[in-house]
């Protein structure tokens, strides 16, 4: 009985700490699961931005070759330029690609970068994230309820759908926050990130 007793409470140790055989699995597939959405979100978006270089090209033909424009590709312009930098916050950090004030960050070993990227997530990412969702959906709700569009004649008529995309990338960021934060806690403890 005591040797069961041993042997559960070292599996559940195992279990909770990610060195038992199942533990590195599940983590492995969680931040495979991760990845591979915010990867297939910021693939998905290159086409967004082929889209706004179309839209943008043809504004500014129509502008100064037909001396005309039209607000709604105007509002066009600005919607897609948002919902591809909304979007696109959590494929960036993947692929550790924003930007970043590394004057000694560089210098730094991978462990010491590992848990400086761990605190400053816990600390910084996390609760702003947390924030920014808390706040955006009574004014994404408030949007929907009133179906609002643009007030120019002419312009957008479901800018409620940009909105919802800021909680929605803030949420894609945060997925992701979730996913570098475990492997940076590996990291810094010299471990190998389970894959």
């Amino acid at each position: 009985m005591a040797d069961q007793r041993r042997e559960m409470t070292a599996t559940g140790r195992a279990a909770a700490t990610g060195t038992g055989s199942r533990g590195p699995r599940v983590i492995a597939r969680l931040l495979r699961g991760i990845d591979a959405i915010n990867d297939r979100v910021g693939r998905w978006s290159a086409w967004l931005a082929l889209l706004l270089v179309l839209v943008t090209t043809t504004d500014v033909a129509m502008r100064y070759l037909f001396r005309t424009s039209f607000v709604f590709v105007q509002e066009l312009e600005w919607h897609l330029f948002a919902v591809m930098f909304l979007i696109t916050a959590g494929y960036a950090h993947l692929l550790n690609s924003h930007v970043r004030v590394d004057i000694f960050y560089v210098r730094l070993s991978p462990r010491a970068q590992a848990w400086i990227d761990l605190v400053c997530g816990i600390l910084f990412l996390f609760p702003a994230v947390f924030l920014i969702v808390w706040t955006s959906i009574p004014f994404v709700a408030a949007s929907v309820h009133d179906l609002e569009g643009s007030p120019d004649p002419g312009g957008i008529p479901a800018r409620f759908v940009l909105k919802a995309v800021i909680p929605l990338g803030f949420l894609l960021l945060g997925i992701q926050g979730i996913s570098e934060t475990i492997k940076n806690y590996y990291r810094a403890l010299g471990r190998e990130v389970p894959r």
